[in-house]
């Protein structure tokens, strides 16, 4: 497999309504449910995008486990799946018409995913030539995946999402590329080294930014900033083909109608376009990572809302 990602599978539990409630407010919506969770989506998109990918996750035995196994079958995406005692993990989302949204994760048999179960996929994850992994699991299976990776030479990308408490500097560091958005980077600055960030700090100076992502880590990390696009700072020595060590890249237009799994595209394009333009610069992944992203958020759900390769072609010759 060219891909591996280490990951959690979420049951989506999707409320829509015309605007986000407040604080003690009730809305009436519509519902429906679906595939979800970040390690899925970005299996099922990095699979969709025509690169050979690996799904290493667990479930529970129940109604949200067959959905896994379903959704996957009927996309063709390989998956070794450990079944848990736990739940299936199960997420409330609601959706405004915007496209803004609210999410609570109970991650279940999540955290059932182990460095031991990991360690059954090491071949896999070693031969593989990007890894991605992320935090909505138990961080060990994130910690034994990177390690694996780092020890073959393979290309590893962390997405530290959701924003968890349990997340250390010796995790990030065994990374090659971090992607976080201007949340979780805010969180990670703070939590990991205590240098609190102004208020829309992303639209200061891109000198600035790139200061705090060099104070955060050696990693090269991508911010990924929503509708303001993404920004990309590189250590020094790790410019990855790019002529600069820090810019911006602008999002592309799109009807968006449901961000919820934006991230999750952004990322899977990423890796994606790791693997597509390996003998090219970072900049060409990102470029590719923005157009997926885009036309992710053009349709509702978060698995299922994944674009494909020919989509994305078609877009945006």
């Amino acid at each position: 497999m060219s891909i591996v990602v280490v990951g959690s599978f979420v049951q989506d539990y999707v409320w829509q309504v015309p605007t986000l409630p407040a604080l003690g407010e009730s809305r009436i919506g519509t519902f429906f449910s679906g595939p979800g969770g970040k390690g899925f989506n970005q299996a099922i998109c990095c699979h969709r995008l025509a690169v050979a990918t690996l799904f290493i996750a667990a479930i529970g035995d129940d109604v949200g486990a067959t959905s896994a196994r379903a959704t996957a079958q009927a996309n063709g995406l390989p998956c070794q799946w450990h079944v848990s005692d736990a739940p299936t993990a199960a997420a409330s989302v609601v959706v405004a018409a915007d496209g803004s949204n609210l999410i609570c994760v109970a991650l279940g048999a999540n955290l059932s995913l182990t460095e031991e179960v990991v360690a059954e996929q090491s071949t896999a994850i070693t031969q593989s030539k990007v890894l991605l992994t992320q935090l909505e699991t138990n961080l060990s299976a994130s910690f034994a995946a990177l390690t694996l990776a780092r020890a073959a030479g393979v290309l590893s990308v962390l997405n530290p999402a959701p924003i968890n408490p349990l997340v250390t500097l010796e995790l990030l560091a065994l990374a090659d590329v971090l992607t976080p958005n201007e949340t979780e980077f805010a969180y990670l600055l703070k939590t990991l080294h205590g240098i609190e960030l102004p208020i829309n700090w992303w639209r200061s100076v891109d000198a600035l930014l790139h200061g705090w992502a060099r104070a955060l880590s050696n990693l090269t990390v991508v911010i990924t900033l929503g509708a303001e696009g993404a920004f990309v700072s590189h250590a020094p020595n790790q410019l990855r083909g790019d002529s600069a060590a820090y810019y911006r890249i602008a999002s592309l237009p799109a009807n968006a109608i449901d961000s919820t799994g934006a991230g999750d595209a952004f990322n899977a394009g990423l890796a994606a376009g790791l693997v597509k333009f390996s003998n090219q610069n970072f900049l060409s992944a990102v470029t590719y990572a923005t157009k997926v992203a885009a036309l992710s958020v053009e349709r509702a759900g978060a698995a299922l809302a994944m674009p494909n390769a020919d989509e994305v072609q078609a877009r945006w010759h």
